[in-house]
């Protein structure tokens, strides 16, 4: 019987034990314990601030590449054969060069032709003249009557008049013998070609377009509401497609506006020698100022649901999502218009692995944080 009581007595302590170091497991002091360890900062980052900066203003917009100015040549010579042509598209060509040249046989013989009667006009003014001054020398002596002195003085005007239009016709044919030689009447480079050789063409056909000075601009399409912010000499930023960016200057901006888009050109002079070529659709931006506007770097700001957010850390360290406005994006900064104010910290980057109500550990904390026992 007493052996009995001892065993009961012994699992009573043994029991009792076990329940001591339960309850000591599940203490308060373990209870904190759990709790420190759930509040152990999620991440170590680095805040900012708003900071004002001078940013330029740029306006982007859209336009074609064009020709400065673009010459017809064409041909004067009426139904002569086109025997030769010297250049091709693509060719670059100085005022005066010969471009084509057309068959100049005919022309030829007719200019021989004009010459020899402009020498019989002038043999026949020669022998006009020596009849006119005998006729004034025997006048006084009567030998002649008025009215055959007055004859050969006639008939001198009369061939002076006939020499002089001699002349001119032969000034004519030697116009059209030059004008079987098209020249380039300007420096620039051949843009199209119509001329084929042995063609019998009228008089003002084209044959050739050529882009004077090989100048080309760009005619930018800016809303009338921007035409104010330019002047000549702005620098431009032109991209032609797949191309690398061509520095341009203004030249002119349009006295109208398209009443259709409501849009304005501004002529952009481009540099010889680049990729751009006539008819290229190119984008670019101009340079029309500066301004301040408060921004931060473009690492602080994120995009949720088609929204833009910043972090902040609040003065727990904990971290809390705000909607914020932004405007443009120049190099690594963004300007921010509006959803938080200037004294507000804000994680600078690796804000895409928290989530609001997380703590942080702040690398460097602006003067608004105060440090907790979070840190």
């Amino acid at each position: 019987m007493k052996r009995k009581t001892r065993h009961v007595v012994l699992f009573v302590v043994t029991l009792a034990c076990v329940i001591i170091i339960v309850m000591m497991a599940v203490s308060p002091d373990a209870e904190h314990s759990k709790v420190e360890v759930r509040a152990k900062p999620a991440l170590t980052v680095s805040v900012t601030q708003l900071q004002s900066t001078m940013l330029p203003i740029r306006i982007l917009a859209y336009g074609n590449v064009m020709a400065w100015q673009e010459a017809s040549v064409g041909t004067e010579a009426d139904g002569l054969r086109l025997a030769e042509v010297k250049v091709n598209v693509g060719d670059v060509v100085r005022r005066g060069q010969v471009l084509a040249a057309f068959a100049a046989d005919t022309v030829a013989a007719e200019l021989a032709q004009r010459r020899a009667a402009t020498a019989e006009a002038q043999a026949t003014l020669a022998e006009a003249q020596t009849n006119a001054q005998r006729a004034r020398e025997l006048q006084s002596s009567g030998a002649l009557s008025k009215q055959q002195v007055h004859q050969h003085v006639t008939a001198e005007r009369t061939a002076q008049a006939r020499l002089e239009a001699a002349r001119a016709l032969e000034r004519m044919q030697h116009l059209r013998v030059a004008q079987t030689q098209v020249l380039a009447p300007d420096d620039g480079v051949i843009s199209a070609r119509n001329a084929t050789v042995g063609a019998v063409l009228p008089a003002g056909q084209e044959l050739f377009r050529l882009i004077r000075g090989s100048r080309l601009e760009w005619r930018a399409e800016v809303a009338a509401s921007d035409l104010g912010k330019f002047s000549p000499g702005q620098v431009a930023q032109v991209i032609p497609v797949d191309g690398e960016a061509i520095e341009g200057r203004v030249r002119m901006v349009a006295p109208t506006v398209d009443m259709l888009v409501r849009n304005g050109l501004v002529y952009v002079d481009l540099p010889a020698g680049t990729a751009a070529r006539a008819g290229m659709f190119a984008r670019g931006e101009f340079d029309v100022g500066a301004e301040r506007m408060m921004t931060l770097p473009q690492s602080a700001v994120l995009q949720r649901d088609g929204f833009s957010y910043v972090l902040q850390v609040g003065p727990e360290f904990k971290v809390t999502q705000a909607k914020v406005k932004v405007g443009r994006r120049i190099g690594d900064r963004i300007e921010i218009t509006g959803g938080i104010d200037g004294t507000a910290a804000v994680v600078e980057g690796g804000g895409g692995f928290l989530a609001e109500g997380d703590l942080v550990r702040v690398v460097q904390a602006p003067l608004n944080v105060t440090r907790g026992s979070a840190q």
